[in-house]
């Protein structure tokens, strides 16, 4: 059984609010090689504190960053 998937939109978002990975780096507390998974969608388990981090300081909701694809 397929259940689809959910995509990561953080690169999206981050290219709408026009910030570079650099300054969202630093204003969300992350590894550069961690938010680079999180653009890239290359995650399998979301961390909530990331996930949290990544809303404020793109100054966005969970529903912006997170969309749930259908099979």
């Amino acid at each position: 059984m397929e259940y689809g998937y959910i995509k990561v939109k953080a690169e999206e978002m981050r290219l709408k609010k026009g910030i570079s990975k650099n300054k969202l780096c630093h204003a969300a507390e992350l590894e550069r090689k961690q938010l680079n998974a999180y653009c890239r969608g290359k995650i399998v388990r979301i961390d909530l504190s990331v996930l949290a981090r990544l809303c404020t300081a793109l100054e966005c909701s969970v529903n912006n960053l997170l969309e749930y694809v259908p099979k």
